[in-house]
């Protein structure tokens, strides 16, 4: 990979663990443009939303609301709501009493608490139960909640910024999330850009980086020079893992590096040794040739062919993408509509795989 002078927007802090670890930095017009319309949002003491897949960098994202904005001196906190228990959660978000359940030995100071004149970042907020919606919507109307196991309010000033991948307008319709609590949290909803709408730019900025970084790491002398088709296969990939995968690809590539080349990129950690690379063939003189066709025998069932074709690869495609089917149509190149119609086609025949 060959280095050259970018444009990029870094961001205001750096933060250990999750998405903190990510690099906010590009020089697209889809990354400098959402870089100003978090600019702009930080300045107004209001709830934000940030909708984005995973490995976009949305806990960056919400840490730059908080350090351009009025709040900066004060607590950034934040809380997966994925990661806890209905019960936990409550007591993580608000705290808890002496005595308010079992093991509650003292009290407890919550993360609305702990954040007190400053911001809250809730990733993953769909994930949260109805009840601690209704504590946190009465949070975000009157600035006041009870710790868990107690009925004297506290009084809290914190900002809300809450992030998902989820489709909350359609979960308030299927009664999953609570309206009146994305009413108040989406006073600002913003798109935090994929690495596809990046574009090829943003994706050899942070792949140099990250070769960079990862060579530090190694003491090795210099950064590996990557070839032409290495470079191909970083651009051409659709990265559903986003800024995240570019990362944990680009550094593992670099940590297998035979020599000072990188000829072939590791995408799939899983995939045997031997899935890696197709066999050559020699041909003449011992150059090398075209791998050789495969070779069927005839006469062959075709049809069954190409259906037990298509089961194997949306097993494979739904296993990669966490069953996200969307994800997974465009792991196989196929629209979501083209994908519905391949999904229900094969529908009964996976669900038996699975059952089995």
């Amino acid at each position: 990979m060959k280095s050259t002078t970018n444009t990029y927007a870094p961001a205001s802090s750096a933060h250990s663990g999750g998405e903190g670890t990510l690099e906010a930095f590009g020089k697209s017009d889809a990354f400098l443009d959402f870089q100003q319309q978090l600019a702009r949002v930080a300045k107004v003491q209001r709830p934000v939303l940030l909708i984005g897949e995973r490995g976009t960098g949305k806990e960056l994202a919400a840490s730059r609301v908080h350090f351009l904005s009025q709040r900066w001196g004060g607590p950034f906190v934040k809380l997966n709501c994925a990661s806890l228990s209905p019960t936990v959660l409550e007591s993580e978000l608000f705290g808890h009493e002496v005595g308010a359940f079992t093991g509650a030995a003292r009290r407890r100071v919550g993360r609305f608490e702990a954040a007190h004149g400053g911001t809250l970042f809730l990733d993953e907020i769909a994930q949260m139960p109805m009840p601690v919606q209704e504590k946190i919507l009465r949070v975000v109307e009157y600035g006041s909640f009870e710790r868990v196991g107690s009925s004297e309010s506290v009084q809290v000033d914190v900002r809300l910024v809450g992030a998902t991948n989820a489709d909350l307008p359609a979960m308030a319709e299927a009664g999953q999330f609570k309206p009146d609590l994305l009413d108040r949290l989406s006073f600002e909803v913003m798109f935090v850009p994929s690495l596809r709408q990046r574009g090829v730019g943003d994706i050899d900025l942070l792949a140099r980086h990250f070769a960079a970084r990862m060579s530090v790491e190694l003491g090795l002398p210099g950064v590996p020079e990557w070839t032409d088709a290495a470079e191909k296969a970083l651009r051409t990939y659709d990265w559903p893992g986003n800024v995240r995968e570019l990362k944990n690809v680009v550094e593992r590539t670099v940590s297998r590096a035979e020599g000072r080349v990188v000829e072939e990129v590791i995408f799939d950690p899983f995939r045997p040794p031997s899935a890696f690379r197709a066999p050559k063939v020699t041909g003449p003189r011992g150059s090398e040739a075209a791998p050789a066709a495969p070779v069927f025998s005839l006469p062959l069932d075709l049809p069954a062919m190409i259906s037990d074709l298509e089961q194997r690869v949306l097993v494979q495609a739904l296993a990669k993408s966490r069953f996200r089917q969307r994800e997974a149509a465009t792991l196989l190149g196929l629209s979501y509509d083209q994908f519905r119609g391949l999904y229900r086609k094969h529908q009964a025949t996976l669900q038996k795989t699975a059952a089995s």
